[in-house]
């Protein structure tokens, strides 16, 4: 009979694709509110709208189904719109990490095939002298982000908000193949031209809704569900900063984007807006935990997952102390992202010791519903559960990336039996719990033993004077390599200690088996600022070529 049905047309075959996603918003809260700094306020109705009249508008410049539309902005709204209507029409949304040099920026636009560029007015000078290398590129629109009037040398269709004005807010979604490519973006490693990574709607919905399950369903300290309020503090560039946009328009969550992060409207936002919940890398939390103004705050409803780099137990303190709930999250820019959370349940709070507790956030974590994760040794042999056994974290779900885009080489290498390989390495523990202790490439070998450097760096940020560190391995003509540390001192503790002072708190914390004493660094430099990538994280590769002398 349901053959029958299906071969007649009858049987509605539900595709997995975002659509879905906003009209669950639109029944479940349409009156809810979303934010843009202090300049915009408006709900999940006149959010659809917008989306509509988007979609009519790129319609009109030209974008057609398959097409790549490429989007500059800071986390905003209008970066929201594009979430929905650019994959929702059909076409692919590519997010633009606007940090990037303008070789980069050229070779991933063109590599990407954007036909259509939605631009801030702040990055203009950052688009002006590449226009003509995109050759590809047939209109711009101009997303103006003051009042001020916009002056550039561009040639540009439209600006973003007349280009709405003027469009219809009705606009005939249709009921997509599933498997449409949806989204992409690029990811910079420390060698070779960037990767094309891209999801499809189908697993975009499924990561989606397996994250919604993951932060909502269970009893832990993370709890994110429906009345929370939610302000991302990753990009939105970055792997749809996080996919929880989606999450939270699911969810019919209150909104609130920040545009450009400064500490000030950050701040001011958390605390008017009552946001309680929230993601970002280390150094944007470092960033805000050490702000004058922030001791004055009530912080205790914030709750943040941290990912990127890892979370230490110092910045994790430091952020307790202030009554803010911090736990990690872990994945990559090809698994959509989150693979894993550190969320333990609000029942362990009364039977663990605030140092437990701590150990317990700064923790990769649990796999995410319909996740599988092993690490493996080079034959790819799983290795046992134990919390000591090492090898490379290898993953399954069923929303990571199936290939790099254009790039069948780096796929050959990033796909192996049935796993996708992350380059990281770690172990898991009886309970389940994943532990990355180092990338691949980061891992310092001494004399045949292996250093992680994440321990070094856990264990370094203990010290109150404390406020990065980054450990590298350095070549050495005895044991083939030994550990460096690279330290940033906290303002107020600037010349309360030195280099020898910090070694030897290294090698007391080795002493009590924080580490194994062979790990002790022979150099720690005290420097004024560690190297980032664009997207926040430590930039290793820099600091090996500039600061080993």
């Amino acid at each position: 009979m349901t053959e029958k049905l299906y071969q007649n047309g009858e049987y509605y075959n539900y595709p997995l694709i975002i659509k879905k996603i906003l009209n669950i918003a639109l029944t479940q809260a349409p009156d809810q509110e979303i934010v843009y700094r202090d300049k915009a306020r408006f709900t999940y109705r006149e959010l659809a709208h917008r989306i509509n009249r988007l979609a009519s508008g790129l319609q009109s410049a030209g974008v057609d189904k398959g097409d790549t539309v490429a989007v500059f902005d800071y986390d905003s709204n209008r970066f929201l719109e594009c979430f929905f209507a650019v994959p929702m029409m059909g076409a692919v949304m590519q997010m633009v990490n606007w940090r990037l040099s303008s070789e980069q920026i050229i070779y991933t636009i063109n590599h990407a095939d954007a036909k259509i560029i939605l631009i801030n007015s702040d990055f203009l000078p950052l688009l002006e002298p590449i226009r003509e290398q995109l050759t590809q590129v047939e209109n711009i629109i101009v997303i103006q982000e003051s009042d001020d009037n916009v002056e550039t040398e561009l040639e540009v269709l439209a600006d973003y908000e007349a280009l709405l004005a003027d469009s219809s807010d009705s606009y005939p979604f249709e009921d997509l193949d599933e498997n449409t490519k949806a989204t992409t973006f690029y990811t910079t490693g420390t060698t070779g031209k960037p990767k094309g990574v891209h999801f499809t709607h189908r697993q975009l919905v499924l990561h989606t809704m397996s994250l919604a399950l993951a932060l909502g369903a269970y009893e832990t300290i993370g709890r994110f569900r429906s009345d929370d309020v939610y302000m991302p503090l990753t990009p939105m560039f970055h792997v749809h900063a996080w996919g929880i946009p989606y999450v939270a328009t699911m969810l019919g969550t209150k909104q609130v984007y920040p545009g450009k992060y400064e500490p000030a409207m950050l701040l001011k936002l958390i605390t008017t807006e009552k946001v309680t919940s929230s993601h970002c890398v280390p150094t944007i939390l470092q960033m805000l935990v050490t702000s004058p103004v922030v001791k004055e705050l009530d912080m205790s409803n914030w709750k943040v997952i941290i990912g990127g780099s890892k979370l230490s137990a110092g910045l994790a303190a430091a952020a307790q102390k202030l009554g803010i709930t911090v736990y990690t999250g872990y994945g990559m820019s090809e698994t959509c992202p989150v693979i894993s959370l550190a969320t333990p349940k609000t029942s362990m709070l009364d039977d663990l010791s605030d140092d437990d507790m701590l150990n317990l956030v700064v923790k990769t974590g649990l796999p995410i519903p319909l996740v599988e994760f092993e690490v493996v040794d080079t034959d790819g042999n799983p290795q046992p559960h134990d919390g000591a056994s090492v090898g490379e974290i290898v993953f399954r779900a069923p929303w990571l990336t199936m290939d790099y885009f254009k790039a069948p080489d780096k796929s050959r290498e990033l796909w192996r039996n049935g796993w996708l390989y992350s380059g990281d390495v770690g172990h898991i523990d009886e309970d389940g719990y994943l532990q990355v202790t180092d990338r691949i490439k980061d891992v310092i070998k001494t004399g045949g033993e292996w250093i992680s450097s994440l321990d070094l760096e856990n264990c370094i940020s203990r010290h109150p004077a404390v406020l990065e560190s980054a450990a590298i391995g350095v070549p050495d003509a005895k044991w083939g390599e030994r550990p460096m540390l690279l330290v940033t001192l906290k303002p107020e503790q600037e010349g309360s200690i030195d280099e020898d002072g910090l070694r030897a708190f290294m090698k007391e914390e080795a002493a009590n088996g924080a580490f194994p004493k062979y790990g002790v660094p022979d150099t720690i430099r005290i420097i004024k600022e560690l190297p980032k990538t664009s997207v926040g994280k430590l930039n290793k590769k820099a600091m090996r070529e500039n600061l080993i002398v």
